[in-house]
């Protein structure tokens, strides 16, 4: 059973122990269909899923009551963040009792949880991130070349996967070069900042890009090889693409959207070209999967595999959930 969607406004108790999705069109997530089928497989009766959708110009007063309102009640144990996993850290930094390594350093919160009542703001993104990408690009594909990487958008999702991509223990096995756009400046400022304090070595390149033909350039300027990364949202949250139709993608590169649902126009622009490009394309499925289970191995203190058989039970009833819900 699906239950309805929660605002900052209509927050009522938890009537069962109950993780929250907290984003922007939450009721409209795969996750709704897919949480039931995980949470009987892995043995958390009773346990239920609610979204709390906020708009993407949320306050910090509507940020808190959220957070203090999952803190103070009993059945409540915590909540995935999408899209306001940087203002929902900002604004509720005072009211977590615990802060894990990654959100301190990325100064972001994708996961709440509540660990013998203590309220902890996690950064999950640098692992589920990690993970996907393992599953995307093969070992040692940065290696000796000249291969770069873009990231369209500096929200929280691009700060997890620059983390990831550029950090120095990958030795040799990193882009020759991060370029980040985005249209905030005090995004980008983030992680640049967020880069200096990582001391990764890695040349960073961040373009205020007001509108969609500074992206097209940016992409224009990849080497062959080089992986883009749709992290803007566009497609999801919002309808669209942050490319133009004029853009062109690096040849032998690997095209990323995070999405997996909704507008995918970066994903059919990418498609358009994978033949003659020899371009890899693929959508955020796996990312999903592991930014989910990451989340509910955390918050309902359970073992979830990142990989082999049982992680692949996991992936199969969650493509049942969906495609049955797409057949309706």
């Amino acid at each position: 059973m699906t239950l309805p969607v929660l605002t900052a406004r209509t927050l009522v108790p938890a009537a069962a122990p109950t993780l929250y999705f907290i984003g922007v069109s939450t009721g409209r997530s795969s996750i709704q269909r897919v949480f039931p089928r995980w949470a009987e497989h892995l043995g958390l009766d009773g346990a239920r899923l609610r979204g709390i959708d906020l708009p993407l110009d949320a306050t910090r007063e509507e940020y808190r009551r959220v957070v203090e309102f999952i803190a103070g009640d009993e059945l409540s144990l915590g909540a995935l963040i999408t899209t306001h996993k940087l203002n929902l850290y900002r604004a509720c930094q005072d009211l977590f009792e615990d802060i894990d390594p990654h959100a301190r350093l990325m100064a972001e919160a994708s996961c709440l949880s509540k660990p013998e009542g203590r309220l902890t703001a996690h950064a999950k993104d640098a692992v589920s991130s990690g993970l996907a990408l393992r599953a995307l690009l093969p070992e040692g594909h940065w290696a000796g070349g000249e291969a770069e990487a873009l990231c369209l958008g500096a929200g929280g999702a691009t700060v997890a996967i620059s983390w990831y991509l550029t950090h120095p223990d990958r030795g040799a096995d990193r882009p020759r070069r991060l370029t980040v756009t985005d249209r905030s400046a005090e995004r980008l400022a983030h992680l640049g900042a967020l880069h200096e304090r990582t001391g990764t070595g890695t040349e960073l390149r961040r373009v205020l890009a007001d509108g969609a033909e500074r992206n097209d350039a940016a992409l224009a300027a990849l080497p062959p090889g080089s992986l883009v990364v749709n992290a803007t949202g566009l497609g999801k949250d919002a309808p669209g693409s942050p490319l133009t139709a004029a853009a062109t993608f690096p040849e032998r590169g690997l095209a990323w959207d995070l999405n997996y649902r909704g507008d995918l126009v970066f994903l059919d622009q990418a498609r358009a070209q994978a033949a003659r490009r020899s371009l890899r394309v693929a959508d955020g499925w796996v990312y999903f999967l592991h930014g989910w289970t990451q989340v509910i191995a955390e918050v309902f203190r359970v073992h979830v595999p990142e990989s082999g058989p049982r992680f692949e039970e996991l992936s199969v009833l969650a493509g049942q959930a969906t495609n049955q819900e797409a057949a309706r």
